[in-house]
């Protein structure tokens, strides 16, 4: 019996290699590939599926990014200190920024969605997209090893690296937002829950951050706590106009 990861990957060939060069790495096994790109959705609709979705991949990935984006700003700033790697390496695989690395990538219009998934927009979710990336890097890992994700990770996330200093403001906005309201007005801002959608798995969350009645920015991602800081994020670009500062 064929093997249905096997027959995806032959009738994706095509977008699959093309993919390869977008990603930098080209599959000994290809199979690899295809299956960090199979959303659990998709594998819930299609029989001989079951247990072969990207979960796994993405488990893997998760720790594979935390080393090889450690390994690389510990090998690119042999001076700077424990605690300052640590949040800059936090800022590049948060979900909020994976997910744009991945529509960067393509990742959004190669993964593989159930019919209800894909109606309700999961190409553009954060938590889809970022989870994507998390089951590629597994992927890249398992077929070419610790120097090939290594690689990977230096090719895609130098660039960000060397854009650290905005990077960490965008990833702490909410509490450069609260310094900026409590110093102009002693009052802090509010982060209310406007919507959230989808399974208890993969939930998308809607936040809105708002001051005095008004509304400064929104914000969506998988957690509570990242739709929080987009939102902050998004106010702190547009506060000028918001607010009398």
């Amino acid at each position: 019996m064929t093997d249905p990861i096997e027959t995806l990957t032959e009738k994706n060939r095509q977008e699959l290699t093309a993919l390869e060069k977008q990603l930098g790495h080209s599959f000994t096994n290809q199979a690899l590939l295809q299956m960090a790109l199979i959303h659990s959705s998709f594998a819930f609709e299609h029989p001989g599926l079951q247990g072969k979705d990207n979960e796994r991949l993405e488990f893997l990935g998760d720790a594979v990014l935390d080393l090889t984006v450690g390994a690389a700003l510990f090998g690119r700033f042999p001076h700077m200190k424990e605690g300052e790697m640590t949040r800059i390496r936090a800022a590049l695989v948060k979900e909020g920024h994976l997910a744009l690395m991945s529509q960067a990538l393509g990742l959004g219009s190669a993964i593989l969605l159930g019919k209800g998934e894909n109606a309700s927009n999961g190409r553009g979710k954060p938590s889809i997209l970022s989870c994507t990336f998390e089951a590629v890097a597994g992927a890249i890992f398992l077929d070419g090893g610790y120097d090939a994700a290594h690689a990977f990770s230096k090719t895609h996330f130098f660039p960000w690296i060397e854009k650290r200093d905005e990077l960490l403001k965008k990833a702490d906005a909410k509490s450069r937002l609260q310094e900026i309201l409590q110093e102009k007005y002693t009052e802090a801002p509010r982060y209310v829950l406007e919507k959230a959608q989808g399974p208890d798995h993969n939930k998308l969350f809607t936040v809105a951050v708002t001051f005095r009645d008004k509304t400064l920015g929104t914000g969506n991602a998988g957690s509570k706590k990242e739709a929080e800081q987009q939102a902050a994020a998004s106010a702190l670009e547009e506060i000028d106009q918001c607010l009398p500062l």
